[in-house]
């Protein structure tokens, strides 16, 4: 038996949350990062999508082949 492939996306926290709502500072921390700069490979479901969207100005998505 083959493992089922999960689809993922490369998200990327290009600019501060500083000056931003605190909410938006703490979904970016709920993607799990911790430094500005850091890269993340995260599963491509709704759940991220929905966090991603609320704070798109402050990440960089890349689509996983």
């Amino acid at each position: 038996m083959a493992k089922k492939q999960v689809k993922t996306i490369k998200v990327t926290w290009v600019k501060s949350a500083i000056g931003f709502n605190k909410n938006q500072a703490k979904i970016v921390e709920a993607l799990g990062f911790k430094k500005l700069g850091q890269t993340r490979v995260l599963p491509d479901n709704d759940c991220i999508r929905g966090s991603i969207f609320k704070v798109k100005h402050l990440l960089k998505v890349e689509e996983e082949a």
